[in-house]
This record gives structure tokens, sequence and C-alpha cells, in this order.
């Protein structure tokens, strides 16, 4: 397992995940805010993250998913925006953003038979990350901030932590076989700036702040479209007492999260290695016992000849 700054403890519905992972006197745990309804697809948030965290690009070519060309997260796509065509009018009342002709919309605000439900996603930095538990290196391990990051330097591509990840985040790049993702540009938070996906954001759709401050953010904003009608609105991993313990990177959504690709009850895969150590202990410790008397039955057939 990883050392101690990469232990994942499974204590409580949302410990202090900076604490447990052996920082004695860390800042405020630190997230993103992704708030859906006024994502304008327009994918800045792609580009800062490639240029600023060095990533390749990858293909660039049409996919047949609407105007999406990344298709979704992986080894060199840390941040992705979906385009979700919907045959569902989306007036100016439920988009809930001001400009005119917004996604949705005909020229002059009217409604049209057609909706586009754009959304950044991103990694989680789940509060129990399971992909801390799997690690056999320690190349992943939970920063001050209390964000979940890879070590490139220190992997050994052993492809654990990509399975174990309820999300299907993790991934491995082609030719180099070791795992990549976001870092919620880790580099950036040490010199007090905000990561390049939220910088480059025009229309503030992606938030970043002390997580306690956003989910108050998010609970406002979620109340505001239910007030202008728009009662689809609903967050997404912003829950503690969840199946992860709550994201450190939540949503706010306009639909069901599995139109998003997103599992609608995530739970942390490792949830049940420490029962399943201890049934393993108990089982080892009764074999050792049967061992030790099978030779102690024949330690005292063989004395008496």
């Amino acid at each position: 397992m990883s050392s101690l700054v990469g232990r994942n403890l499974l204590a409580g519905p949302e410990p202090d995940v900076t604490e447990n992972a052996g920082y004695a006197d860390p800042p405020p745990r630190m997230g993103f805010f992704t708030d859906t309804s006024v994502c304008i697809g327009c994918k800045a948030c792609e580009v800062a993250c490639k240029e600023w965290n060095a990533i390749p690009e990858d293909g660039l070519e049409f996919t047949g998913m609407s105007y999406d060309n990344t298709q979704g997260l992986g080894a060199d796509t840390w941040r992705h925006v979906a385009f979700i065509e919907q045959d569902k009018p989306m007036g100016r009342a439920d988009s809930g953003i001001d400009h005119e002709n917004a996604p949705g919309e005909a020229p002059g605000g009217g409604a049209t038979d057609m909706r586009w439900l754009m959304a950044s996603d991103v990694c989680k930095h789940c509060t129990h990350a399971a992909c801390l538990d799997v690690c056999p290196t320690g190349s992943l391990f939970r920063t001050e901030f209390g964000t979940v990051v890879v070590q490139e330097d220190i992997c050994n591509g052993c492809g654990y932590c990509i399975p174990a990840c309820p999300y299907g985040v993790i991934d491995q790049r082609k030719g180099d076989g070791r795992a990549w993702k976001c870092t919620m540009c880790y580099d950036r938070l040490g010199a007090g700036l905000e990561p390049a996906c939220a910088k480059a954001c025009p229309t503030d759709s992606i938030q970043y702040g002390p997580l306690d401050e956003l989910r108050e953010r998010a609970a406002l904003r979620v109340d505001q479209l239910h007030g202008i009608g728009v009662e689809d609105a609903r967050l997404y991993g912003h829950d503690p007492e969840d199946g992860v313990g709550g994201d450190g990177a939540f949503f706010l959504l306009l639909d069901e999260p599995e139109v998003y690709g997103l599992p609608p009850d995530p739970v942390v895969t490792t949830r049940d290695l420490p029962s399943i150590w201890t049934h393993t202990g108990v089982a080892a410790a009764a074999l050792l016992g049967g061992i030790a008397a099978v030779f102690a039955v024949h330690g005292r057939n063989g004395g008496g000849r």
C-alpha cells in the first residue's frame, strides 16, 4: 500500500482528508464546482488544461458526438466538455442564461425543439479515493489541499488505479503505460493561483475555491434555478454521505446523471477491503492452526514408534 501521505482512511462519512493524510496544519480543502447551466461549450477549459499541463493532443477527429471531438476523459484529456443533444424544448426561462441566442434558443429567444446539455467533466478528487487504496508505489497521493495527484515519475504502470476508479477517470497513456489524470493544477495551487480551467472559463461555469464555500454557493444556485422554473436542476457529488464520501469536484446538472455519462450511485470500489483483510487474516490464522495441529499429531505418532 502507499505511504502515510497517500493513505485513504475510511473513517466516517467525510473525514478531514488532509489531516488523515498526515498534514499537521493544512489549508482548507479546495475543490471545483461546475455549474453546467451556464456552460456554453466553448472548450476553453480543455485548451487551457492542455496548454498549462503540456498534455498531448488527442486526435481532433470527428467522433459523431455532436461537436465533441474528444469523447471523454482520458490520459490526454483531463477536462472534457460534453455536448448532449436532447429533443426537449429549452426556452430562456429554462436556461438560466441571459445572453441572446444561447444554446437551445432560436434567434430572438424563442424555444426550439432541441437543447444542448453542455458539461465540463473532470476527476472528482474523491473523499474516499479508491485509487489511493490500490496504488502500490505511493505514486498517487493526497495533497495538502485535499486533492488527489499522480506522480508520473513514481508510477510503475501497474494499472491498478484504473478499474478502482468508480468514475472511469484514470487512464494509461499509449506508448507510456503510466497513469495520468487531472491534478487540479497542483503546481498553480501552491503558488496561490486558481487552476487553469477555472481561470479560462468565460462564464464561471467552473468555479474553484474552498469546498465548503462552493457547496453553499451551489445550493443557492439550485434554489435560484428552481425559483425560475428549472425543476430538473440538481447537485451531483456534493453529498458527504454518498458512496465516495463526497467529491472534491461536484456538479450542478440539468438532468439525471446517466444522461451525462455519470454513475447515479458511485461507490468507492475498495469499501470492503477492511472486512476482506479481516476475513483473510482469520482464515490464515485458522489455516496455520490446522497445519500446526497436523505437525503436532504427526510428531506424537512418530515419537511412539
